[in-house]
């Protein structure tokens, strides 16, 4: 038995219904992971949304390890969740930090590859992720936190499109945690 509140199954249900309503689409789509399918799910029309986004930011921080110090993705799908849960956990009197992970690193200026504030070596980051399907794009970005010697032990995504990605973040040794699989849309 899990120990989720009322309120986020209740969160969890209203944030399915927007899900399905503006980020669900059946047709043709070749995947960011090269794949081809008959489903795709933007959530960006979601997480872009002041509702949507705090539905994301309540379920999140409840199904995040409590340890977890910072959350962090890769730019661009992440950008408004991790800032939707840093805002959301102060609000709850939390200190939580976040990253955003660049696809490539900066040519000027600092150079970052991460933006954020500097962290403590061995800080615990949870990677945050919309939508995973090979889970691809997040072990680059779980690659790139543990290089700037992060831990890193858990994902959350908003949908596991379970095509191989939980088990690919399992050979990282780290554990997806989804709301929603693919199978909640059909």
């Amino acid at each position: 038995m899990d120990n989720f509140s009322e309120k986020y199954y209740l969160n969890k249900a209203k944030l399915l219904k927007q899900l399905i309503e503006k980020s669900y689409k059946k047709g043709n789509f070749t995947l960011s992971s090269g794949k081809k399918s008959n489903h795709y799910l933007n959530c960006k029309p979601v997480s872009l949304n002041g509702e949507g986004l705090n539905l994301i930011s309540d379920l999140f921080l409840e199904l995040k390890d409590s340890r977890s110090k910072a959350v962090a993705g890769l730019t661009l799908g992440a950008d408004p969740i991790v800032s939707g849960l840093i805002v959301k956990a102060a609000w709850q009197g939390l200190d939580l930090n976040g990253l955003i992970i660049r696809k490539e690193i900066k040519k000027y200026g600092t150079k970052a590859g991460i933006e954020g504030p500097a962290l403590e070596e061995g800080t615990l980051v949870t990677v945050l992720e919309d939508v995973v399907t090979t889970a691809g794009s997040v072990i680059k970005a779980i690659k790139k936190l543990r290089e700037n010697n992060y831990v890193v032990e858990e994902v959350l995504s908003i949908v596991d499109r379970q095509e191989g990605g939980c088990e690919a973040l399992n050979d990282e040794n780290v554990k997806l945690k989804s709301l929603f699989t693919i199978k909640d849309f059909l």
